[in-house]
């Protein structure tokens, strides 16, 4: 392809103008973003310290928590480590994959 010197410094210079603007405008748009994170961040913070909104900050400081904890007439009595509330309060993992893998040997078709 042959180009005159004329059209070759046109071209450099109509890319460099888009280069400038492409990174003025990837500029303008990371300081927005961040701007926005900002005032997120900000919003987060001042509705988590409204007591109105948040009355226990902690949940030890909870009345309805204390409660169920109760030592002599709660329903998890044995404290927040104890049997019942492990048995009712976490989750367990258990893996399927084999019979999973087993199924679709057979020839089941999953939608997953």
């Amino acid at each position: 392809m042959k180009m005159k010197r004329r059209s070759f410094l046109k071209a450099c210079g109509v890319l460099t103008g888009y280069a400038m603007l492409s990174v003025n405008i990837a500029s303008e748009a990371f300081a927005a973003a961040m701007s926005f994170v900002a005032l997120r961040q900000k919003s987060v913070y001042a509705t988590d310290a409204n007591p109105k909104i948040y009355k226990f900050r902690k949940s030890q400081n909870n009345p309805m928590i204390t409660k169920i904890y109760n030592k002599d007439s709660g329903f998890l009595h044995d404290g927040p480590c104890g049997h019942k509330s492990h048995e009712l309060l976490h989750t367990e993992y258990i893996d399927r994959s084999a019979k999973l893998s087993a199924l679709k040997a057979k020839g089941y078709k999953f939608n997953f």
